[in-house]
């Protein structure tokens, strides 16, 4: 972070000092919310958790080196006390963003968000010091912290936004507001909490609503409910897709035997041929996106489609393939589900199989609502049509993954459900043959992440 003193936290957060002897002791450390991360200088948010107080390990954050805590009662140690601590943060973040010299891009979307958000961050380290979030630090605790880790050489700031109501995405453009706002797609994740796509599509406009007339807002030309979304910013608009009428657009998709994507990258100003690392077809708009950001920054057609096709995996268990040395493919992409990410997941691990023998390993997607049960079926229903050869459905708030599986087609011990993770490795162990490709997604809640590392456990890996 940027070097503040306590006073100055002090007046962003609209706190008081409690216990402090220098108000003018300074913050040279990062911000950071697990006592067992301070480092010498850090300040240490206090928050409380489902499972801890941060406040009872205060004196020892302290004691290893911060200058103070920011908490909601005086804890015997320097402190900066606050009514909310989540708030504090958040108005911390906000203060320093307008200290900075970096150009924020903002990145929303039902599915993507994290895999976009590293394809820009790699794409922009090229044209200068760049910050961006580690895995899906979206929220009104993650951004804040992203951008507390940004500093006076920081020349762009890449930030996910997430929403899981109305109103969650303009709480946090309101501490970071983005030059270019880059709108995925809208899907049904969260359908639970939004009730229709419609209203998914009105909290994630909300990301293009704060954009000044001199920004950007990159939007998906094949989606209509964001292509939708021009009419709803002052902003310059710039679509991507792979559509006709996209103004940065892909052709010539081909998918090479692992599903790894190459395509000719379209753009007014030129084109040129990208082959990506990246499992899935689906990540071709998100390159598309990226490209569509690094454009704006000057980047040309020609470094943008060699930055892309030289662009690795970095946020953990999405889309990640490792083959044992007996030929069995592992695809670890548990990080998270929804409805569309499961379908695309699905469609990357045909389209990689070439023959060999596939396996679904499927749990839970949450927070769908009264679309759940419907949303589960389909999915199985899917696995038949796509001639899936094996599906093993984790978990009974998955079970509708294999009936709609068994309804679809006539299936015998093609579909399992087991109840566990356990269950599902006692199966794999047992049945997989070398040569075999496993996909294993669900919700984070299900920790489907533990079956693939189950697999890969005292396994040389070969990663692709």
């Amino acid at each position: 972070m940027i070097s503040l003193s306590l006073a100055e936290v002090e007046t962003l957060v609209g706190g008081r000092l409690h216990d402090v002897p220098d108000p003018q002791a300074r913050i040279t450390g990062p911000v950071v919310i697990d006592s067992r991360k301070v480092t010498p200088g850090a300040l240490f948010a206090a928050l409380r958790g489902e499972r801890a107080d941060g406040h009872d390990f205060a004196a020892q954050a302290v004691a290893d080196g911060a200058v103070a805590v920011l908490a909601v009662r005086p804890v015997g140690v320097p402190a900066v006390v606050v009514e909310d601590v989540t708030v504090a943060l958040g108005r911390l973040a906000a203060g320093v963003v307008r200290r900075l010299p970096a150009a924020v891009v903002g990145v929303t979307g039902s599915s993507g968000k994290t895999s976009t958000k590293d394809l820009i961050a790699q794409l922009l380290r090229r044209l200068g010091p760049t910050v961006a979030p580690p895995g899906s630090y979206n929220n009104e605790q993650g951004l804040p912290l992203t951008v507390l880790s940004a500093d006076a050489g920081t020349r762009y700031l890449v930030l996910e936004y997430g929403a899981r109501g109305a109103g969650h995405i303009t709480y946090l453009t309101g501490i970071a507001r983005p030059r270019v706002g880059v709108v995925l797609n809208v899907g049904t994740a969260h359908l639970g909490e939004f009730g229709s796509r419609e209203a998914i599509a009105a909290a994630k406009g909300e990301l293009v609503e704060a954009l000044a007339e001199d920004g950007l807002a990159v939007l998906n030309a094949d989606d209509p409910l964001v292509a939708g979304m021009a009419a709803r910013t002052r902003a310059r608009v710039v679509t991507f897709g792979e559509s006709a009428r996209a103004d940065v657009r892909a052709e010539e998709v081909t998918l090479d035997e692992q599903a790894r994507a190459a395509f000719t990258l379209r753009t007014p100003d030129g084109s040129a041929r990208v082959q990506l690392r990246l499992h899935g077809e689906h990540q071709v708009g998100n390159a598309l996106a990226a490209a569509c950001v690094a454009r704006e920054f000057g980047m040309s057609v020609e470094e943008t489609a060699v930055a892309l096709s030289e662009a690795t995996a970095v946020s953990r268990w999405r889309m990640e393939v490792t083959e044992r040395p007996d030929g069995v493919t592992v695809v670890n992409d548990a990080y998270n589900a929804n409805p569309d990410s499961v379908r695309a997941a699905l469609k990357a691990l045909v389209a990689m199989a070439r023959g060999r023998r596939t396996w679904a390993v499927l749990g839970q997607m949450a927070e769908l609502g009264d679309a759940s049960g419907e949303e589960h079926d389909a999915i199985g229903r899917l696995a038949v049509r796509l001639d899936v050869n094996r599906l093993v459905v984790v978990g009974q708030q998955a079970a509708r993954i294999h009936a709609g599986a068994k309804l679809e087609g006539s299936w015998g011990e093609e579909s399992v459900f087991v109840p566990d993770a356990e269950a599902a490795v006692e199966l794999l162990h047992r049945e997989l043959r070398p040569g075999d490709v496993v996909l294993i997604k669900a919700s984070r809640a299900a920790g489907l992440e533990r079956i693939a590392e189950a697999l890969l456990a005292d396994q040389p890996e070969v990663s692709r």
